[in-house]
């Protein structure tokens, strides 16, 4: 299955954020992480968080836990190019996160919305009281891949403080969590895999949810939608790989790649919330798309 690489510029000119097309230009090696990160910016409050619909269906101007992992998603796009750290807004960002945790080490699913309007209902129903495994995992987990090559991150007590929440809520998971909970935990534990010894054990248990075909459809999302085996572990050779069969894995790149649109883009399958986040969303997916397809040889 070929993928027309050519097409990609044209639709992200059409249809992504400035900072998506920064993105994929640096993925490709034809932009700068200076670009990436002057992008990113624009998204940031001055309390060190970020909001303004960096996350694609939350489009309320405040900092939000679920604006955050998309500031992490960037700056882990960065760190390989920029030496010896991402940004010192990295570090800020955990700054932020350390003041909304709560006291058990987790983070809520969301504050309160000062503009409610075109965010999905999941982000105006969060209870900021409450932790969520759900944010707080996939935050957590995207924090590790910057920690990697920012010290200041790797030190910051707020990613201690959520590694530990994530741990011990994992541990207490019982039966098949909600679909979303599964895949974050899941990338959660791969991130955490080769410094925490009891993380082997856990995912291999979570991984006894995941059916043999990899897909695992979304309660109380669209009809079609589903978690598929390269939304769980999209890279090579890391532990999350392994719960996977090689034929499995194969067939899903097979499959990612025949869902190029012919406008040069991808589609998301799960409910469009505003005219602003599909276009938002598309353009994120198509760049995850092609860095996935890239890092196992597909382009």
């Amino acid at each position: 299955m070929n993928v027309n690489l050519s097409a990609i510029p044209g639709f992200l000119a059409g249809h992504a954020r400035v900072l998506d097309r920064r993105r994929y230009d640096l993925l490709t090696g034809e932009g700068d992480a200076a670009s990436v990160l002057a992008a990113l910016d624009a998204y940031r409050n001055p309390d060190g968080g970020y909001g303004w619909g960096l996350e694609p269906d939350l489009r309320t101007p405040e900092s939000q836990p679920g604006a955050a992992l998309h500031a992490f998603a960037v700056f882990g796009d960065v760190a390989p190019h920029v030496t010896p750290r991402t940004s010192p807004h990295a570090a800020a960002l955990c700054d932020w996160l350390d003041s909304v945790t709560l006291p058990d080490g987790g983070l809520p699913f969301s504050l309160p919305l000062t503009v409610s309007e075109a965010s999905a209902p999941w982000w105006l129903s969060g209870d900021p009281a409450v932790s969520s495994l759900q944010i707080t995992s996939v935050t957590a987990a995207a924090a590790h891949q910057v920690a990697a090559y920012d010290p200041a991150v790797a030190a910051h007590p707020w990613l201690e403080r959520a590694t530990r929440y994530c741990l011990d809520a994992i541990q207490r998971l019982e039966g098949m969590p909600h679909a979303y909970v599964l895949l974050f935990s899941v990338h959660f534990l791969d991130a955490v895999h080769d410094s925490r010894p009891e993380a082997a054990g856990l995912l291999k248990r979570l991984g006894g949810h995941i059916p043999a075909d990899g897909r695992v459809p979304v309660e109380g999302g669209t009809e079609d939608e589903a978690l598929r085996p390269l939304d769980f572990a999209p890279l090579p050779g890391r532990p999350a790989r392994g719960l996977f069969e090689p034929e499995v894995i194969a067939a899903d790149l097979v499959r990612l790649a025949g869902e190029q649109q012919d406008d040069g883009g991808w589609v998301v399958d799960f409910a469009r919330i505003s005219p602003a986040g599909a276009l938002d969303w598309r353009g994120d997916v198509t760049v995850g798309a092609v860095r996935t397809l890239r890092a196992n040889g597909m382009v």
